[in-house]
């Protein structure tokens, strides 16, 4: 089967599922998640500091390590999963709901973040494989994870809601916009462009192009 060939549209938006309920979770505003991840990670450091009883420098040491560690999850899922190969029917199907309908349809910003039900489940799950695996140094790393997730979820709302600014932030929108209108197997990167460079996906020669377009 041949990789799907999806022309964004400026304006707009598509109807995913028939049935009005499924259609409704599969959008959502972007304060809803963002809130929801950032009072979780300030719960889950409340713990980190009475109930986990860790020193304070360890605790921002997996603070960091979790943010830091979520630019990669990013674009590791952003590349590995969101664009996977649509080898069979369903793995197309797959990647359109889950992806494709973003890069049809950029502007629409009620798909610009994952729906709250399922982000609380993919939340849930992560914070308990954390848990499962450093205990309760758990309760410092997960706040940092999530609220790189919230960040990360900021940028790309930001990058397809408003205009570049006129400083370095402008990077990012020039980045984005390289992966949508450009080259979609490149620049996979929303909130940082660390990875892409590591792994040599960064498309500098369109974004040259698209730098002096902005």
């Amino acid at each position: 089967m041949e990789k799907q060939n999806i022309r964004p549209k400026h304006s707009g938006s598509k109807q995913l599922f028939e049935n009005p309920f499924l259609e409704r979770l599969s959008r959502t505003h972007i304060a809803i998640p963002v809130t929801l991840f950032f009072l979780t990670g300030m719960v889950l450091l409340y713990f980190a500091f009475t109930y986990a009883v860790l020193d304070n420098m360890v605790i921002l040491s997996l603070f960091l390590i979790g943010f830091f560690g979520f630019t990669f999850i990013e674009y590791w899922v952003h590349r590995s999963i969101y664009h996977i190969e649509p080898t069979t029917e369903a793995r197309s199907k797959f990647q359109y709901i889950a992806h494709g309908v973003h890069h049809e349809y950029p502007k629409d910003k009620s798909r610009l973040a994952m729906p709250p039900v399922i982000a609380v489940l993919v939340v849930g799950m992560l914070f308990s494989i954390s848990y499962f695996a450093l205990n309760n140094y758990a309760f410092a790393f997960f706040p940092g994870f999530i609220w790189g997730y919230a960040s990360y979820l900021l940028v790309h709302y930001c990058v397809h809601a408003y205009p570049p600014p006129k400083n370095y932030f402008k990077l990012l929108w020039v980045n984005h916009a390289v992966h949508h209108y450009k080259d979609g197997n490149a620049v996979f990167g929303v909130s940082s462009p660390i990875w892409d460079y590591v792994f040599g996906t960064m498309d500098t020669m369109d974004k040259a192009k698209v730098q002096e377009n902005l």
